[in-house]
């Protein structure tokens, strides 16, 4: 296909543009400065780490999958790549020769490869949406999923993929088979969104018998396979499920990991926490600190901690959400909030072992009674400690639906290790930058309309022209 051509040029043009400056710069300055002896094979193994600590975060933050992310998400991440990289490789030669070396031959270079990788990806992106044309996609959605549900999942995705994704029929799963085949061979691909039990089968063999590309949305059933190990005793293929998060190794593992990392972060943080809530204080004299019940681990209540970011009582009417420009956030509020700041006490309830840094964010106590009655699954979450982040934090948004969320953080507990939880801390950076994953709920639902009242006027005028 014409993207994945130019989606792998462009990968390896930035590949040897970021590697080679580095390289260059690295022989040309740090490298005789780091190794009297062995100069060479010094020079050669920096390279390799370098290349290696770089494709890492590359691979981390999907940097090279050019046609499905945006360009903010593409240049964030060579920027962290770059930046991460190449300041381990500066260590390396500040440790070797007793000393800290000029940093700026390494900034300048990390200069021009943020420049030359932001260029790259921005042209490929316009070379997308002026010059590709999209699939053409057919969406089938299940029976339990109302038209208009199913539309704006179309919309949402023409909007953000244009140049992918082209919705030209959109029809419910009980449709005849005759029906689907003759829209099938019209088609480029297939969305299966939400089929019920057993039918999702049948699409998937017409679909493979044609050899049609297909999406498709996992059932709470297919996350479960994911946690399951393969055996061999028979002649009859078995997968048998590991309970992977009561293995004991990694659970001292990971408690470990909090603890260590919770000290350092309140050690090096400790001046964070100390004007924040002089500035808290300052402004209308309220409680610093926002305590609210919590489950965690077997369903345990807690209280979560947060830097208070509204006025005293803002929920006395009751709990609702929050929306960008709600008029009970304080002033300090807005700031740590856009900061994420506001969450950082939490750091004292994962020494407390009421959370990790790592897992599902723990739910209000009424929210779960709620989700539990409507999604019998949810009850899942509370095989592992609640966490500060998590993997519907990292791929989700704030107003992403608990269904959506609940999928994500089993993907997360059926997988989890000492690497996801790393790789989950590492793209966490990424969330606090991006404002969408924060949005509140008021704020996307009146999008979404003037959006939806947009689309209804261009129509209306194109009639009207008609």
């Amino acid at each position: 296909m014409e993207d994945k051509k130019i989606t792998n040029t462009a990968k390896w043009l930035i590949r040897i543009w970021n590697i080679g400056l580095f390289t260059a710069v690295w022989f040309g300055y740090y490298n005789p400065r780091t190794y009297d002896a062995h100069w060479l094979l010094g020079g050669i193994a920096s390279c390799i780490a370098y290349v290696a600590a770089y494709s890492w975060f590359c691979n981390t933050y999907h940097v090279f999958r050019l046609a499905s992310s945006s360009v903010s998400d593409s240049v964030f991440g060579q920027l962290v790549a770059v930046g991460v990289s190449g300041f381990i490789l500066y260590l390396e030669g500040c440790i070797s020769c007793h000393g800290f070396l000029n940093a700026f031959p390494w900034l300048f270079v990390a200069a021009l490869q943020i420049a030359g990788s932001s260029l790259c990806v921005i042209g490929v992106k316009a070379y997308f949406v002026k010059r590709l044309s999209p699939q053409k996609m057919l969406l089938v959605y299940g029976r339990d999923i109302e038209r208009e549900a199913a539309g704006r999942f179309c919309r949402l995705l023409e909007r953000k993929y244009p140049y992918i994704f082209e919705f030209i029929h959109v029809k419910q799963e009980g449709m005849p088979k005759e029906e689907f085949l003759s829209l099938l061979d019209g088609c480029d691909s297939v969305m299966l969104y939400e089929i019920s039990h057993g039918l999702r089968g049948e699409f998937m063999k017409a679909c493979t018998e044609r050899r049609k590309g297909f999406y498709f949305t996992p059932r709470i059933e297919d996350i479960f396979c994911q946690g399951s190990e393969e055996k061999n005793l028979t002649d009859t293929p078995l997968l048998k499920y590991k309970y992977v998060y009561e293995m004991k190794s990694g659970y001292f593992g990971k408690r470990a990991f909090d603890l260590f990392l919770s000290a350092v972060f309140l050690l090096v943080l400790f001046p964070v926490f100390l004007i924040t809530a002089l500035c808290i204080k300052l402004e209308d004299g309220g409680p610093v600190f926002y305590r609210q019940e919590r489950c965690t681990k077997h369903g345990r209540v807690f209280e979560i901690l947060k830097f208070r970011s509204m006025v005293v009582n803002a929920e006395k009417d009751g709990a609702k959400p929050c929306a960008k420009h709600d008029a009970r956030i304080t002033k300090v509020g807005k700031a740590i909030r856009a900061t994420r700041i506001d969450e950082l006490p939490q750091i004292i309830n994962i020494l407390k072992n009421d959370m990790s840094f790592v897992g599902p964010r723990p739910e209000r106590v009424e929210h779960v009674e709620k989700y539990t009655k409507e999604m019998p699954e949810f009850a899942y979450r509370f095989r592992v400690n609640g966490g500060l982040t998590g993997y519907a934090q990292v791929w989700g948004k704030y107003n992403t639906s608990a269904y959506d969320k609940l999928r994500y953080d089993l993907m997360y507990i059926e997988n989890q290790s000492f690497y996801l939880d790393f790789k989950i801390l590492v793209l966490t950076l990424r969330t606090v930058f991006k404002s969408e994953s924060a949005e509140g709920f008021l704020e996307a639902d009146s999008r979404e309309m003037k959006q939806e009242i947009q689309e209804s006027k261009n129509v209306l005028l194109q009639k009207l022209r008609q």
